[in-house]
């Protein structure tokens, strides 16, 4: 079989097509409550599990902002940084749905005993997950209604990122502190 030249061979090759952004992947059905082949679970276990789930997402929410960053200062491919500012959102909307369902969850729930500890540090993590995504919103919606370049408004909006940053560093501790009572949720 004769060889193509390179270009011959570049110039049929398949263009691979971009897949469009979603929101959000389609979720499955949410179940109430146990799988039918188990046996029901306890409310404390329920919002146990729940925030073991939350505390993932969170940490996930930190990996993807650190990950944000180093692309940030490193990269000047515009997919590249779309790619990873997506991944940003879509990890801040599963921690959205968990911080709600552990709302839901572990509202009627007063744990004692051994379960004490996991359930106070479960609910800093819940107060610092809603603090996160409040201030990742009002930093974006700050970003996007700037239109006039004055100082006044310079400062404010950087007064609005240095919040993010600190409600991502108060995240971080408080998934550090949950795995500390909880090493089992990793």
């Amino acid at each position: 079989m004769p060889r193509q030249p390179r270009a011959a061979a570049v110039a049929k090759s398949p263009k691979i097509p971009k897949v469009p952004k979603s929101p959000r992947s389609p979720k499955p059905p949410k179940s109430s409550g146990a799988r039918s082949s188990e046996a029901p679970i306890s409310p404390v276990a329920a919002a146990r599990d729940v925030a073991d789930a939350m505390y993932r997402a969170a940490c996930e929410c930190c990996h993807q902002q650190d990950r944000m960053s180093r692309i940030m200062a490193k990269s000047a491919v515009d997919d590249e940084l779309d790619a990873a500012q997506e991944l940003c959102s879509q990890t801040m909307g599963q921690l959205a749905d968990l911080v709600a369902s552990y709302e839901q969850t572990a509202a009627a729930v007063h744990p004692t005993g051994l379960d004490e500890a996991w359930w106070h540090r479960a609910n800093a993590l819940w107060q610092a997950s809603r603090e996160y995504l409040r201030r990742s919103s009002c930093c974006d919606k700050s970003s996007r209604e700037l239109k006039q370049h004055d100082l006044g408004r310079l400062g404010a909006l950087h007064a609005d990122y240095e919040l993010e940053a600190s409600s991502v560093l108060a995240l971080r501790q408080s998934a550090d502190a949950y795995k500390h009572t909880r090493p089992a949720a990793q």
